[in-house]
């Protein structure tokens, strides 16, 4: 399954479709901007070598189709008006505007990605597919765009004195089952660790002060910090985290075994959206509360 966000816990009955995406020069100038100055604080996350030189590959596709689901937001949803939208919807349209390519996206049930791939009814799956789940199916992918960090949330006037390297005593809530709880639970043992049913009543315990901070996924937090539910309660604090064998793997864009020259230009247009500031761009028009 995709990424385990409380965003996909509710996914509705997904419809097969096909959106062309039309009119790449959509991609403008505004993309490449600096940053402004009034954004000194804002985290990007960089998963480049700024030092590291890449030539254009030789072989870059014509076209690139890439297979999606529906309803993932940020990543892929539909606005008011009905029309596909979202993070990899603008990221999969940038890429194919760096390679001159041209570009559709093909909405799929999750399930039927992989097959989909297979039968050659796309080209590219952009999908937050995990590695772990296509283990053994020879797929190619991309370096990672995005990795989904853990983080601290704390109550708002504690934010800066926390001390996530001092929890001796504190009570820390996480979610019952989840890697944040067996994190939590091996690499702070002087902590008191509260385990709830879901992330709801972890961060609501946050906010009612039975626990002192929330370990929880950086991503959602980021929605629900600036949300009417958290009524300005807490903030992040400390991290993020990205300890190898809980939170290190990112999404990233899948080929066929038979395709890695596709996977290799995937990988150069994401490097040079990052270079020229269009990732940015992307990261702060759809998170603009930076999770990082």
């Amino acid at each position: 399954m995709p990424f385990s966000l409380p965003l996909l816990r509710n996914l509705r009955r997904l419809t097969a479709g096909l959106l062309v995406l039309a009119g790449a020069a959509a991609i403008t100038a505004n993309l490449v901007a600096p940053a402004s100055a009034q954004e000194p604080d804002v985290r990007v996350p960089n998963f480049w070598d700024p030092k590291a030189v890449h030539d254009r590959p030789t072989t870059i596709p014509d076209k690139i189709q890439f297979l999606a689901i529906d309803n993932y937001p940020p990543f892929v949803f539909r606005d008011p008006q009905g029309r596909l939208t979202g993070f990899n919807v603008d990221l999969a349209r940038a890429l194919c505007q760096e390679l001159g390519s041209s570009c559709a996206l093909r909405i799929k049930l999750f399930d039927i990605l992989m097959p989909a791939l297979d039968e050659e009814e796309g080209d590219a799956i952009i999908a937050g597919l995990s590695r772990k789940r296509a283990a053994g199916r020879g797929l190619n992918f991309t370096e990672d765009y995005l990795k989904l960090p853990a983080r601290f949330i704390v109550p708002a006037d504690k934010a800066e004195t926390f001390d996530e390297q001092a929890l001796t005593g504190l009570k820390i809530a996480v979610v019952e089952g989840s890697r944040h709880e067996a994190f939590a639970t091996r690499f702070w043992p002087e902590a008191e660790i509260l385990g709830f049913e879901n992330p709801l009543d972890a961060r609501d315990a946050v906010k009612s002060g039975a626990a002192d901070a929330h370990f929880g996924d950086g991503l959602s937090l980021s929605f629900w910090l600036p949300s009417e539910a958290a009524d300005g309660c807490c903030a992040f604090a400390g991290g993020p985290w990205l300890e190898p064998g809980y939170f290190d793997e990112g999404m990233a864009i899948a080929t066929r075994a038979s395709d890695p020259e596709r996977a290799a230009a995937l990988t150069y247009a994401l490097r040079q959206l990052h270079q020229k500031g269009i990732y940015r761009e992307l990261y702060l028009r759809y998170f603009p509360l930076s999770f990082y």
